[in-house]
């Protein structure tokens, strides 16, 4: 019990020293932990972690300017899930820790490029910056730059889905909703998925992975089952020009469907995605039931499972 206590002291030493950003305080507590018992499963798991990252981070000298060291260390989040999947299980602790740790090394190159001139009109530095606030737990600062970042991105999913996160984090659920599913209509591929952070996203992701979606396609399905588990329920009214470009947009994945095989899954949930806002808006304006009918009908066509589970 002894043994255990110690282990898990300085397993928590490590991480809140990677907290503030000494990482090399972190090593040591790991490894000196592994002295003491080396197979504990967290301390092996948590060094393997923190190693991963220290390789990285030694490429920084490499990179001579500011705004490409925060980019690469941002570019290293999907190989890091890799990895992660690969070793199997995860730790939340380890992993909230490293985040905090990885997200500041990252914002410390990209508020050297902000500065206080022109490059805070610059909406990829901004969505940038916004994320990186998210990652060390600052969503008042957060929410500040990814709201500037999506005033020029109006229309960008990558953007609209960080500040759907962070107003999730902030519990402004009613925002939240209504930006991620703007976010999915907008480019569901866009979206990395695992960098999401809040409760609401993570369990609606955890239950259309358990239908069996992976990859890209759990990307496409998620706006499907977020409806139809009402957690994209707040919805908005469509703008006329809006609504000519969904149409238009039905059009050519009808189009598409017809002749591409080989890209119905993405193609498939996508089109049903755009059904489902165009039954939203002729509801909204009590538009004839028959648009409505003849809408629900081809999403029986294409899948009769989602028909009837929307029908009820």
């Amino acid at each position: 019990m002894n043994t255990e206590i110690s282990v898990q002291g300085l397993i928590q030493k490590a991480y809140d020293r990677l907290k503030v950003s000494d990482a090399a305080s972190a090593l040591e507590a790991l490894e000196e932990a592994l002295k003491i018992d080396f197979e504990h499963a967290e301390v092996v798991y948590a060094l393997k972690c923190l190693n991963w990252w220290l390789e990285r981070i030694k490429r920084l000298p490499d990179f001579h300017d500011a705004y490409d060291k925060g980019g690469f260390i941002l570019s290293q989040w999907k190989s890091f899930y890799t990895f992660l999947d690969r070793i199997g299980e995860d730790y939340d602790p380890c992993l909230y820790a490293l985040r905090r740790y990885i997200f500041s090394i990252a914002l410390q190159s990209f508020e050297d490029v902000l500065g206080d001139g022109v490059n805070q009109h610059d909406p990829g530095l901004l969505l940038q910056v916004g994320r990186c606030y998210k990652g060390v737990g600052n969503y008042d600062l957060a929410i500040k730059y990814l709201e500037q970042a999506a005033r020029f991105k109006r229309e960008d999913g990558e953007t609209l889905s960080e500040l759907a996160d962070v107003n999730a984090l902030l519990e402004e659920t009613r925002v939240a909703k209504v930006l991620f599913r703007e976010a999915f209509f907008l480019n569901a591929q866009s979206i990395d998925l695992r960098s999401m952070e809040s409760e609401m996203i993570i369990r609606l992701r955890n239950r259309v992975k358990e239908l069996g979606y992976t990859g890209q396609e759990l990307a496409e399905w998620m706006p499907i089952y977020g409806c139809l588990f009402g957690v994209f329920s707040v919805k908005r009214e469509m703008k006329q020009v809006e609504l000519g470009r969904l149409k238009q947009s039905i059009f050519s994945l009808e189009s598409e469907l017809r002749g591409h095989e080989d890209n119905k899954t993405l193609l498939r949930p996508r089109l049903i995605n755009r059904y489902f806002w165009l039954i939203d808006h002729y509801e909204n304006i009590r538009e004839d039931p028959g648009l409505i009918e003849d809408t629900m009908l081809k999403i029986k066509i294409i899948d009769p499972a989602i028909y009837e589970r929307y029908r009820n």
